[in-house]
């Protein structure tokens, strides 16, 4: 498949989940917030495509992320289906789905830091690569924590189902922890499939 087609079949299929998505959502006011994140990552990747096109490895990952923020935002994390039959099986205390977001929101993020600092800077891919890319991403997740906070304390109870913490008071440092392990999961695992996707970058 050409690079053209796969992005193109990439872009359809985020746009066909965010339509999805969008169709009477369990709270709008959560499903704005959710999505947001992704919709502006699709306005960041359409006007950089052709001056920083990203490898396959890291676009199809992004893709991914969008549909599972997209999922998030349709039913709120705390009320995804299919992980509210997985804690009514396994006898769990609460929706894990949020876990899965906060694992991918670390495990994304590290993969298109270390492409960035690879590509765009004079460090080879290695050890500090791999250490900055964690850094960014535990940011990264830092920051999202403070929105969360930031976004409940001005709108008050309207925001509960945006933070999703289920009661839980360690929610937010579960969450970065879970980012983290995404973080060092990408970079342990990915490096060298990454590696080779880079090769296929067009000069």
């Amino acid at each position: 498949m050409s690079r053209e087609r796969y992005e193109v079949t990439l872009l359809l299929a985020v746009l066909a989940v965010l339509g999805w998505s969008g169709w009477r959502p369990r709270d709008t006011f959560t499903w704005a917030l959710e999505v947001a994140p992704a919709v502006i990552g699709i306005f960041v990747l359409l006007l950089t495509r052709r001056r920083f096109p990203l490898s396959r490895l890291v676009l199809g990952l992004i893709a991914l992320h969008m549909g599972i923020l997209m999922v998030g935002g349709h039913y709120t994390y705390a009320e995804v289906p299919a992980f509210d039959w997985l804690r009514d099986q396994l006898g769990l205390a609460r929706n894990h789905y949020d876990r899965v977001g906060h694992f991918a929101q670390g495990f994304v993020p590290a993969l298109i830091a270390r492409e960035v600092l690879v590509r765009a800077s004079c460090l080879r891919a290695g050890r500090l690569v791999g250490f900055l890319a964690l850094c960014v991403a535990m940011a990264i997740s830092a920051w999202y924590e403070l929105l969360e906070w930031g976004v409940a304390a001005t709108t008050g109870s309207a925001a509960d189902a945006f933070l999703g913490t289920q009661g839980d008071p360690w929610d937010t440092q579960k969450d970065m922890l879970l980012a983290g392990i995404g973080a060092l999961c990408a970079l342990g695992l990915m490096a060298r499939p990454h590696d080779r996707s880079l090769a296929r970058l067009p000069d």
